[in-house]
């Protein structure tokens, strides 16, 4: 079972830098590239060099190891290096890591960073292909002969059970979509910069996979996100505002498999989530209505709603209403959907652009941030919040 009480890792850490290279299609360069730029430019942004950095984490997709990186980033000795499992779901988790490096000593500054070239080179939206056998293979081995071949045909069985439990159409989804278009037509950096959408352009677009439309589902992105955590000690002494790491969990549910936890009693919730907020309340002393903005992974829309309801932020079912009512900042980057697919690591940046004042949809006297991973899969979320 997971633990019951808070932990002692919060405010022991903080954010001091954060970059990231252009959100594209095609970004003409590797993915060690794309890291190093990602680092050098969160470093910058610091006021660090690459000679500060001791310790690095990324996640176990990442094609870029950690020693590669920290030799074409002109990174010295490494003192700690990590990597998370469970794609989307280890972004939070690794700046967790990074904070529980950091706190215990074993290293000073830690950067976590994601890159891939994942428009123009692998597909994840393309679902399994040459996979090599394992254990979690298992579970997928029992889907793919009756057709559930892509992440959204996964995601779709558990979006067409929430509908049916709570009464409610595929339109009660575009209420996220059309939040997260808003947001990314006002962010330059978004991907959909300048192109908001209606909740009429949302239903005509066309099917994926029943009840999930186009506009349902995230992007694919080329490009690079790094986040540099130190101590708050430290931190403060720095060149921006800390974003002090108030709470930082990962959580795996009862029946937990990537993606495909089908043989659950209830399919309309993430209890992977749930445990994760269970943590981060008790840890940071908070509760939903002490949240002033927040940063829901939404690489598809049905499990944002799910997230709203994990948190306690509305009851069952309520959540489409909940956004729709606009009673929570949410996503304020423009998301998945709208700025970039970049496994969550983008929405961290943004939480961090809230507190330091610099987003481009900011949300005044923001001081506590929520953020998300990937769910479907075990997963990780954090609060941030703003110094003293």
């Amino acid at each position: 079972m997971s633990i019951h009480r808070a932990d002692s890792l919060g405010g022991r850490a903080a954010i001091v830098g954060i970059g990231a290279t252009e959100f594209s299609k095609d970004s003409g360069r590797s993915e060690l590239k794309l890291a190093v730029e990602a680092v050098r430019a969160a470093l910058d942004d610091a006021g660090l060099t690459p000679a500060d950095v001791d310790g690095l984490v990324t996640f176990t997709m990442d094609t870029s190891p950690e020693i590669t990186v920290a030799q074409a980033a002109g990174i010295g000795e490494l003192s700690f290096f990590s990597r998370v499992h469970y794609g989307g779901g280890a972004a939070c988790a690794t700046v967790q890591q990074a904070a529980l490096a950091v706190a215990s000593g074993v290293a000073e500054v830690v950067v976590c960073y994601r890159a891939f070239n994942e428009r123009s080179g692998r597909r994840f939206g393309s679902g399994v292909q040459r996979r090599e056998p394992s254990a979690e293979g298992t579970a997928l081995g029992w889907n793919l002969p009756a057709g559930l071949l892509t992440p959204a045909s996964w995601v779709a069985m558990a979006a067409q059970r929430y509908l049916h439990t709570y009464g409610l159409t595929p339109d009660a989804f575009g209420h996220v979509a059309v939040t997260d278009r808003r947001h990314a037509a006002r962010n330059p950096a978004a991907y959909f910069y300048g192109r908001p959408i209606t909740l009429a352009e949302h239903a005509a677009s066309r099917w994926i996979v029943e009840p999930l439309r186009l506009l349902d589902c995230c992007q694919e992105t080329d490009g690079g996100q790094a986040i540099v955590v130190t101590s708050t000690e430290r931190a403060r002494a720095l060149r921006r505002p800390p974003a002090v790491i108030t709470a930082a969990a990962q959580g795996a549910g009862r029946a937990q498999e990537q993606m495909t936890s089908f043989y659950r009693d209830d399919l309309t919730g993430l209890p992977e989530m749930g445990v994760v907020a269970r943590q981060l309340w008790r840890t940071a002393g908070l509760a939903p209505a002490d949240i002033d903005v927040a940063i829901l992974y939404d690489h598809f829309t049905p499990f944002v709603l799910m997230q709203l309801e994990e948190f306690g932020f509305c009851g069952p079912g309520e959540a489409a209403d909940f956004v729709a009512a606009d009673a929570l900042p949410l996503n304020t980057h423009g998301g998945q959907l709208g700025e970039a697919y970049l496994h969550g690591m983008n929405g961290i940046a943004e939480a961090v652009r809230q507190l330091r004042g610099s987003s481009v949809n900011q949300v005044p006297d923001a001081a506590r941030v929520l953020v998300t991973a990937g769910t479907g899969v075990p997963t990780s979320g954090l609060i941030l919040g703003a110094d003293g």
